[in-house]
């Protein structure tokens, strides 16, 4: 019996070994994966609080730091790692450069006095201080009008966000819960204008703002979203037909109307999906570019920060660190907004009461 347990033993432990084996070697590609996305918002966060030097030193480290400074005798000089006799390594300030023999202090302990080592000073490596430069900040603030900026993206931000919200709920509850003659069609041609290429309509939608007097003003970029989005009624269209009808039949014994079948009943139940739509438009429009370039290109008071970056950019090209921490700057209100909705979002659904 036990010769016969041993090879089942050692079959299990075998099938062990293969399971974890592969799942830390999937563990390990997910790491790998993550780094490969996080690696240019790394370069984003270090570069922006470095300055021209930190930048541009061949030597300079990945996170910004400058090269140790000693004082001594009242003049400064560089801290370098020296190693000993011991191999042990000390951070010792070089006052006198020499090519086979040099003369150190020792930063920790300056009242031994010099220190004389032999061997070739620029083979030594440099000691580097954690220095990050947070002023860049506050002049990129000052200087690209980073107050009127985001005071212009937020409000085309919001309100075509609440426009969205309004016109993409009415509609999709139009869609969703009555009975319209060839329904179906007009859905079909809601959802086709969605492969429509946006460049298609420019021209002719430029034409008409034109003639109406919009161009060079928020209103090109606010009023078209209160007139409704086929993705998005598609996703509130689809999320309201998972809500039961029988709730609807309750509140119409109770004498609820279809206005008030909706607020009362679809939107409390709706949330996740109503935060969802409101966090992807704001973010598109907190990203949208061509739009604010094309009726926004002679109104530089009422640009968003879209464009602001983008001259930013073009006129601190050789400057980095600049570019970055404006950049930064530009993500961190969407950053914000997108973990307190994410929250909001996981509220929702234990608020929603019915199983989706």
């Amino acid at each position: 019996m036990n010769n016969l347990s041993k090879p089942k033993h050692s079959s299990a432990l075998k099938l062990e070994m293969k399971k974890f084996l592969s799942k830390s070697g999937f563990t390990l590609f997910v790491i790998m994966l993550l780094m490969v996305f996080l690696a240019p918002f790394g370069y984003m966060l270090t570069t922006s609080v470095k300055d021209r030097e930190m930048i541009t030193g061949s030597d300079a480290p990945i996170l910004p730091s400058r090269p140790a400074q000693y004082e001594y005798n009242g003049e400064e000089y560089p801290v370098l790692l020296v190693p000993d006799e011991n191999g042990n390594f000390h951070e010792w300030a070089i006052i006198k450069k020499g090519r086979e023999e040099s003369t150190f202090i020792d930063t920790k302990n300056p009242e031994t006095g010099p220190i004389q080592w032999e061997g070739k000073w620029r083979t030594l490596e440099k000691v580097w201080n954690f220095d990050p430069v947070w002023s860049n900040f506050a002049y990129v603030w000052e200087t690209a009008k980073m107050p009127q900026m985001l005071r212009n993206t937020l409000v085309i931000s919001v309100i075509g966000a609440i426009g969205t919200l309004l016109s993409c709920t009415a509609v999709a509850y139009g869609f969703s819960r009555f009975r319209i003659p060839g329904k179906s069609i007009l859905f079909m041609l809601l959802i086709s204008s969605v492969i429509l290429p946006q460049f298609v309509t420019i021209v002719p939608t430029y034409v008409v703002f034109e003639k109406l007097g919009w161009i060079g003003s928020w209103l090109p970029l606010i009023i078209p979203h209160f007139f409704a989005n086929a993705y998005n009624v598609f996703l509130l269209r689809q999320f309201f037909l998972t809500i039961p009808r029988e709730l609807d039949e309750a509140a119409m014994i109770d004498g609820a109307g279809p206005l008030r079948r909706l607020i009362s009943i679809i939107i409390p139940q709706s949330i996740p999906v109503l935060v969802a739509v409101g966090v992807f438009h704001f973010m598109w429009a907190w990203n949208d570019f061509f739009g604010p370039l094309l009726y926004l290109s002679t109104k530089k008071d009422l640009q968003p920060i879209s464009i602001g970056i983008q001259l930013f950019n073009a006129q601190y090209s050789f400057q980095p660190h600049m570019v970055q921490a404006a950049a930064l700057l530009g993500m961190i209100l969407p950053l914000g907004l997108f973990f307190i909705a994410q929250r909001v979002f996981m509220r929702g659904i234990v608020f929603t009461g019915v199983e989706k």
